[in-house]
């Protein structure tokens, strides 16, 4: 049976996350529904690159589907168009691969962005896609902490309670603070990352840019290996899934 990579695109806000849950909408549940609709009736799985947090937002997730039928990549993609309305979910790219492929694990790179509205006035247009910090951040500040982060290292002061990953050991390529007049912006990339990970680095990043912790305590936190050490969880809705890298590139229809 033919199976299709999807590029897509969601608001993360009405949803419990990527995953099915016992209770709660999911994209995984929305796209999968809108999927049966070309596999005779029957709901297939869909697979995803990254499995986001209730409340995170994608711009560049990867899934994949098999469906039962040989079809176009475009009448895919215009098709699940169509059955996902109204959720605010859209597939921007479809395209069949090879047996043996996975949107998962042949992933080489994630990439996130993490959106800081650093000013006294609350969100407006933004509201839902930013964190909105008043106190004035010191982007610089952060960016120096932030590469004190990279490489190969055991990231557990800063994974999830829940995190399921066997190992806490993670190679993180790019962590790039920048201000952009009001907003300050982290970037994060690496082949994968745990549960919570970029998060909880931007909480514990804040704590310098506020001017209440040193440029060099976040890796004294990431040394420490101690969760309970580090800086809160920042708020799901800054932060986007913005990417995912495969060595062959993916022809999306």
């Amino acid at each position: 049976m033919p199976s299709y990579a999807l590029l897509l695109e969601y608001d993360g806000a009405p949803f419990v996350g990527w995953q099915r849950q016992a209770e709660g909408l999911s994209v995984q549940q929305v796209l999968e529904e809108a999927a049966a609709h070309l596999n005779g009736g029957e709901v297939p799985t869909l697979t995803a690159a990254g499995r986001t947090d209730a409340g995170v937002h994608a711009e560049g997730q990867v899934a994949q589907v098999t469906l039962s039928a040989d079809l176009p990549p475009e009448r895919v993609k215009e098709a699940l168009n169509f059955h996902t309305r109204p959720h605010p979910v859209a597939v921007l790219g479809a395209a069949p691969v090879p047996e043996g492929w996975s949107a998962r694990f042949s992933a080489t790179g994630r990439a996130y962005r993490y959106r800081i509205l650093n000013r006294r006035a609350r969100p407006a247009l933004d509201l839902g896609r930013v964190w909105h910090v008043q106190r004035r951040l010191d982007a610089a500040a952060m960016h120096e902490a932030a590469q004190m982060l990279l490489g190969k290292h055991d990231f557990s002061a800063f994974r999830a309670a829940a995190c399921q990953a066997k190992s806490a050991l993670r190679t993180l390529d790019r962590l790039d603070v920048s201000r952009f007049g009001d907003e300050v912006v982290v970037v994060a990339e690496a082949r994968s990352f745990l549960h919570h990970q970029v998060r909880n680095m931007v909480g514990t990043l804040a704590e310098v840019g506020a001017g209440k912790r040193p440029a060099s305590w976040p890796r004294s936190i990431l040394d420490g290996r101690d969760r309970t050490r580090a800086g809160m969880t920042a708020p799901a809705e800054g932060l986007v899934f913005t990417g995912v890298r495969y060595a062959e590139p993916i022809d999306w229809r």
